[in-house]
């Protein structure tokens, strides 16, 4: 059995940390380098960076961040927000990160996968994928930090994304994110039928029993931000958990 990995998220503004409810109402969480090596020091297995104002502000991601961040982390980090061309891709890598996500950009411009997994590397390149529940009961992406809905498909859009060239799936329940209701099972089940590559699910973790119900869903890894800057739980309470339910977990 593959091991699956915990990773906590740094959603960061103005060089901040922060959260807030279906990306909106955001309040300070703390300070990105110091939260990274806490959480590396409980034994998160990757970390993940998003830039969440880069977008809407229609610029390119912060790269001082991501080298402070690395200065003094030694997991594998993957940072997103404003990546809209390989320089902005290349200029994240060179600062410290190990993957590169993607959003808003690929969802206007889908060859930019492709060009970036054949600059970079497939394993390289991670789609975020953020999702909301429509009224049929399906999901669709949206984008621009969940600002705009664009009426394609998730499961859809994660299938066409893999024949890209992405590597991996972040995948973030709209509706769930900063909830603490439970990650949204029911969308990662039907994004795990049509895609191969490995998902982390996003969204709505407020317990132990919601991570280890995404992963029985068929994520291959968690990713949670509130219950972790809240100090509800340390990553090492969670892996202790989920290996007593069974859950194969790194050390």
């Amino acid at each position: 059995m593959l091991s699956v990995r915990i990773i906590p998220c740094l959603d960061v503004r103005d060089g901040r940390v922060v959260k807030g409810v279906r990306f909106a109402g955001l309040r300070d969480a703390g300070c990105p380098v110091e939260l990274a090596e806490a959480y590396e020091a409980q034994g998160a297995d990757e970390l993940v960076m998003l830039d969440v104002s880069a977008t809407p502000e229609g610029r390119g991601p912060q790269v001082d961040t991501v080298r402070s961040v690395r200065a003094r982390l030694s997991i594998p980090l993957t940072v997103g927000g404003g990546v809209r061309s390989l320089d902005h891709a290349s200029a994240l890598l060179e600062a410290g990160a190990d993957k590169v996500a993607v959003n808003t950009a690929a969802v206007r411009d889908p060859e930019l996968i492709n060009r970036l997994a054949a600059r970079f590397g497939c394993q390289c390149i991670v789609l975020a994928l953020d999702a909301a529940r429509t009224p049929e009961q399906v999901w669709e992406v949206v984008v621009r930090s969940g600002a705009e809905r664009t009426g394609i498909d998730a499961s859809t859009w994660a299938s066409r994304a893999e024949g890209f060239g992405a590597g991996e799936i972040l995948l973030t329940s709209w509706d769930r994110d900063g909830t603490r209701s439970g990650y949204d099972e029911r969308l990662i089940a039907a994004v795990r039928a049509a895609v191969s590559v490995p998902i982390i699910a996003s969204g709505g973790a407020a317990s132990s029993p919601h991570l280890l119900a995404a992963l029985r869903a068929g994520a291959d890894a968690v990713l949670a931000a509130s219950i972790f800057h809240d100090g509800d739980m340390t990553v090492a309470d969670v892996k202790d958990y989920l290996a007593t339910n069974g859950i194969a977990v790194r050390p």
